[in-house]
This record gives C-alpha cells, sequence and structure tokens, in this order.
C-alpha cells in the first residue's frame, strides 16, 4: 500500500482579511534551529504587496476606530479567549522555531494571551485618563480629546517570536489605529498562524496586516509610504533606525524605537504610555452659552 504523502501548507500574507499569495511569487523557508530541519514556506512580500496592505490598513482603520470602545475590547477579548484555546499549538511553534526551552515557549506564549487581556480592558479607558477639560477665560470651554493616529507600521525584532508581535499589536489597536506588520524574518510561524487566528475573530478587515520577507526590501517603502502614519520599530539595529527616522521625515510620521527592549516586564509594555505613544491631541474652543 502507498504510503500517503503530508499536505505540505504555504503560509501566505494577510492583507484586508484575506490570505494573499505575494504578487511576486516568492516564497521563504523556515527552518528549525535546533534541527536544521524545514518547517514550512512562507510569502516573500514585495513592494506591491506593502501597498496593497495600506489601502487595505486604511479602510481597516476607518471601520475600527468607528467602533465604540467597549467593542474594541470585546473583540480584543475574543483575540485572547481564541488564543488560549490554541495554547499548546502556539507553545509547539515557538519551540520548533527557536532554540528555546520548552518552559521558556510556555512562558512566552502565556504572557502572550495574558497582555491581550490587560490592553482588551483598557479599551474604554484610555480616553478618559488622557482628555482634559482645559482651564480658559471666561465665556469658554476647551477639551483636549485623543484620537487615533491612523496606520502605524510595526517592525518586530528577530528575539522573541511571538510575545513582541503580541504586545505591539495590542498597544497600536487599543486607541482605534490600525497595522502593518513586518514579521520576524528569522522564525515568522507563530506569527503566521497568529494571522490565521485573528482573520477568524472579529476585527473588520484590514485592521491587522501581516507581511512576511526580508525587512530590508520592505522597510525603506514602509517608512516612505505617505499614508501612513506612524513606525513602531522594535528591532536593535541602530544603522536602519536611522534610516527609517530619516524616510519618516518626508511626511511628519511619528517613529518610536524599543531598542533593548524586556518583553516580559509588565512595567514597560502594560501601561497607558504605551497607547499614548500611537495618539493625537484634538483641541477644541467652544463659546459658553449664556
Amino acid at each position: 500500500m502507498t504510503a500517503r504523502i503530508e499536505i505540505p501548507k504555504m503560509y501566505k500574507l494577510l492583507i484586508g482579511g484575506k490570505f494573499a499569495r505575494t504578487e511576486s511569487e516568492r516564497y521563504l523557508t523556515a527552518l528549525n534551529p535546533k534541527t536544521g530541519e524545514k518547517i514550512c514556506n512562507y510569502s516573500r512580500a514585495s513592494r506591491k504587496d506593502l501597498r496593497n496592505s495600506v489601502v487595505a490598513a486604511r479602510s481597516g482603520f476607518n471601520d475600527w476606530s468607528s467602533k465604540t470602545a467597549y467593542e474594541r475590547g470585546q473583540i480584543l477579548y475574543r483575540l485572547a479567549e481564541m488564543l488560549e484555546g490554541r495554547k499548546e499549538q502556539f507553545i509547539n511553534e515557538v519551540y520548533i522555531s527557536t532554540k528555546q526551552s520548552k518552559d521558556s515557549c510556555r512562558k512566552e506564549v502565556v504572557k502572550s494571551i495574558d497582555r491581550i487581556i490587560y490592553f482588551a480592558g483598557f479599551c474604554d479607558k484610555w480616553m478618559q485618563l488622557i482628555g482634559t477639560v482645559n482651564p480658559v477665560q471666561a465665556g469658554y470651554f476647551n477639551f483636549s480629546v485623543p484620537e487615533p493616529t491612523g496606520i502605524t507600521g510595526i517592525i518586530l525584532p528577530d528575539t522573541l517570536s511571538f510575545l513582541p508581535a503580541v504586545s505591539r499589536i495590542a498597544a497600536v489597536i487599543t486607541s482605534g489605529n490600525s497595522c502593518i506588520v513586518i514579521a520576524n524574518e528569522k522564525s515568522p510561524l507563530p506569527v503566521l498562524t497568529l494571522s490565521e487566528v485573528i482573520a477568524t475573530s472579529d476585527f473588520p478587515a484590514g485592521v491587522i496586516n501581516i507581511l512576511t520577507g526580508n525587512k530590508s526590501e520592505i522597510i525603506p517603502h514602509l517608512a516612505a509610504h505617505f499614508d501612513v502614519n506612524a513606525i513602531d520599530y522594535c528591532d536593535s539595529n541602530i544603522e536602519t533606525s536611522k534610516n527609517i527616522q530619516v524616510l519618516c521625515a518626508n511626511n511628519v510620521k511619528r517613529f518610536h524605537s524599543l531598542k533593548d527592549h524586556d518583553w516580559y516586564s509588565s512595567a514597560q509594555n502594560e501601561n497607558l504610555r504605551e497607547i499614548e505613544k500611537f495618539i493625537e491631541i484634538k483641541t477644541v474652543w467652544h463659546t459658553m452659552g449664556m
């Protein structure tokens, strides 16, 4: 009897809520660093794929930012529920994608789920903490109201394979932003599986877009794109950071860097400041009635 041939999985890009093949038809191969064995093939995104993801992210931003804070919190919580149900799968994928021990992988995945819960609870609270009524001359009201920045490009580090992705995505979208995630180049598998969870959750299409490939190829186009409003750079390459800042200056993008970041630290990752990095303040004057 002929032995069954397993069906190899080709991981695609998440753009606009759909799994898209890269227009370039190129791919890369993920290897198990412990054994050198092949794990999977995954898409190598191109400049055209990036442009498509920006269009999708703009549409996703309009839908996501118009939802109530309560709805956003419920959807984020739903994401945590779905990750909890597939926890063992993620632990295994982090394990085969990195040199970490099984206990370390479990710690990373559990911390990731808990972090989503934290930001889900912040969705309907951050505006009250940042917004203010300002003291002005008699006869006027003056309000400072926080609003989401827009589309944020998230460039993940090549260190941990899962926790940074969850931490930055949650921090960015809590206030109503959409995002384009450039995945870990060395061990993208956990983030690719995360994209499958996102696509089958309640997020509007385009809120979270995930691209894989060579960072050196994608990042310059992301940083230079005029419809991207902010860049969240989580890697430690100083030269790349400088180049991104130069490109961001063309349309005055917000730029934030997390060099030498402790991803397990609750003090560094679970606070209002992480949300505040990707908002704008709108101040409104209004006359007071007689």
